[in-house]
């Protein structure tokens, strides 16, 4: 017998019980469930943060992994609880954005993907609080399809979800570009939205990536590359162009975080 994994992405950290109730949640309902963290670390409230995270990690799972990802500063208010099938895998999560960047990798696939607005209560913890529908809707769904139920009972096909465009800088100038910080990582390297692919000038061509009060103007192939506490631009793992700090921290040498703008100009 496969047992199915089940990951989790959150803002919630891991000083409270956040987590481990959810994980509680699962078990009870599906005890054979693999449940994998990937981070708990996203930035609180960062919908950016969340939907970059995410977007580095799902691929490298197996097919039919359900991925719970809560970044919910809408917790019980309008906003819809989704179930996404994508990439051949699952997606719960709540219907805010998070899950943009990865519509938009798997847009124009052979698979498209196939959204649902959560509905079915049977499938929830009761009574529903307004504050910890992680603990009551997310991983309660979660473990329900690891279980064996169809996608089509937890409700119906919608396609008005949200796909927000904090993956796309936005054209400024002739040759200026404004972007944000998707993520500030745990050693402060700043990911921004601005993709190699998109930008590979920037390996050609004088640049300037400002953020914060400072502007970089160099690109480094390595970390070594960079001295103590020098900041350069550096092509990431994810193909995102990153500020980063010699053995240091970007984030704090800058006071920058997920949602900071930046601007590039290539001449």
């Amino acid at each position: 017998m496969i047992r199915p994994i089940i990951t989790l992405t959150t803002d919630f950290g891991l000083s409270d019980h956040f987590v481990g109730v959810m994980k509680g949640v699962i078990l009870g309902i599906q005890p054979a469930a693999r449940i994998i963290d990937i981070s708990h670390g996203v930035q609180p409230y960062q919908i950016a943060d969340g939907a970059f995270t995410i977007a580095q990690a799902y691929r490298y799972f197996p097919k039919k992994t359900i991925h719970v990802v809560v970044v919910d500063p809408g917790v019980g208010s309008t906003r819809r609880p989704l179930l996404a099938e994508m990439a051949g895998q699952y997606f719960v999560a709540p219907d805010n954005g998070v899950l943009s960047m990865i519509f938009a990798r798997e847009d124009g696939g052979v698979e498209q993907a196939i959204v649902r607005h959560v509905t079915s209560e049977r499938y929830f913890l009761q009574p529903l609080s307004r504050t910890f529908h992680g603990r009551d809707v997310f991983s309660p769904v979660a473990a329900h399809l690891a279980a064996g139920v169809t996608p089509a009972k937890f409700g119906k096909r919608i396609e008005d979800y949200l796909r927000a465009s904090f993956d796309k800088p936005t054209h400024t100038g002739k040759r200026r570009w404004t972007g944000i910080v998707l993520k500030a990582d745990h050693f402060g390297n700043l990911a921004t939205n601005f993709h190699i692919d998109e930008f590979p000038s920037i390996r050609t061509h004088a640049f300037s990536l400002k953020t914060g009060t400072k502007v970089i103007t160099r690109l480094a192939l390595t970390f070594s590359e960079s001295a103590p506490g020098e900041l350069v631009a550096i092509v990431g793992s994810s193909g995102y162009i990153e500020v980063a700090a010699g053995q240091g921290s970007a984030a704090k040498a800058l006071g920058c975080g997920a949602g900071a703008p930046v601007e590039l100009t290539i001449y």
